[in-house]
């Protein structure tokens, strides 16, 4: 890598950091929009139906 094998490494490690917090936000926010969609569902088929 002529010298340059710390920086080279450093980017890929650097990346592969940024893309697994990427993945794990992703999930996490997936995970928060799915529970508030449950609990909303729940919630307006509680509810009594208005005629």
């Amino acid at each position: 890598m002529g010298g340059h094998g710390l920086y080279v490494w450093l980017s890929y490690g650097l990346s592969f950091l940024v893309i697994g917090l990427l993945v794990w936000r992703v999930r996490s926010a997936r995970r928060a929009f799915v529970r508030q969609a449950r609990a909303r569902a729940q919630r307006l088929s509680a509810e009594p139906q208005a005629k």
